[in-house]
């Protein structure tokens, strides 16, 4: 694992997931229904489920590299493909300007939070998507260490994530509570659509 390499990929994760998705809505959601100890659970459940999606991922992806090196760089295109796609999405997202974050606070609170945060990201397919397009754009497939690789950027984009969602379920309620919370959407889809698109490049400009 090489240390420039690291260094982009936390970046990547970092702006990833400071922008407020469903996951973000839903642990501000619960929080603003209860008490932060709610969003904390969201939070928490969420993570496991990302946890999940990385041994999912490591136990498909790494298949393919016994199987087949070409396989899994095949793989690879398909998923920067996919990685500019949504960076061209954040980049439109953010010229139009009409990104909204519309919380749902008119409910009771929610019992058994961090199961249901579990739940919410196993069986969202795009979160199984991303790591499969995401998590191989930093593997290389004929190093010996290429599955342990795996299974450490995917536990490290999984700890990143889990600790943005934390800072959103103390923060989150006071961030989008205030008039200026669609500029700090907007200007946080520009950043990630931005390393997006680059990333997808820097794999195109490393594939030739």
């Amino acid at each position: 694992m090489e240390f420039n390499s690291l260094y982009v990929f936390i970046i990547a994760c970092l702006a990833i997931n400071l922008i407020p998705g469903p996951d973000v809505i839903y642990i501000v959601s619960n929080t603003m229904k209860g008490k932060v100890i709610d969003g904390f659970k969201a939070a928490a459940g969420l993570g496991f489920g990302y946890a999940f999606h990385t041994a999912a991922a490591c136990l498909g992806l790494s298949a393919i590299i016994l199987s087949s090196a070409v396989l899994f760089n095949l793989i690879k295109i398909l998923g920067a493909v996919y990685l500019c796609y949504l960076g061209v999405k954040a980049l439109i997202s953010m010229y139009q300007g009409k990104s909204s974050i519309n919380l749902e606070t008119k409910n009771e609170r929610e019992s058994n939070v961090l199961l249901q945060g579990f739940i919410v990201s196993v069986l969202n397919p795009k979160v199984a998507l991303f790591f499969l397009s995401f998590l191989p754009q930093f593997i290389n497939p004929n190093s010996e260490t290429a599955t342990q690789n795996l299974l450490i950027y995917g536990l490290i984009f999984s700890g990143l994530a889990t600790f943005c969602n934390i800072i959103y379920a103390l923060a989150g309620s006071w961030v989008f509570g205030r008039q200026s919370s669609k500029r700090y959407t907007r200007v946080l889809e520009g950043v990630s659509g931005v390393i997006l698109i680059g990333l997808a490049g820097k794999i195109a400009i490393d594939g030739k």
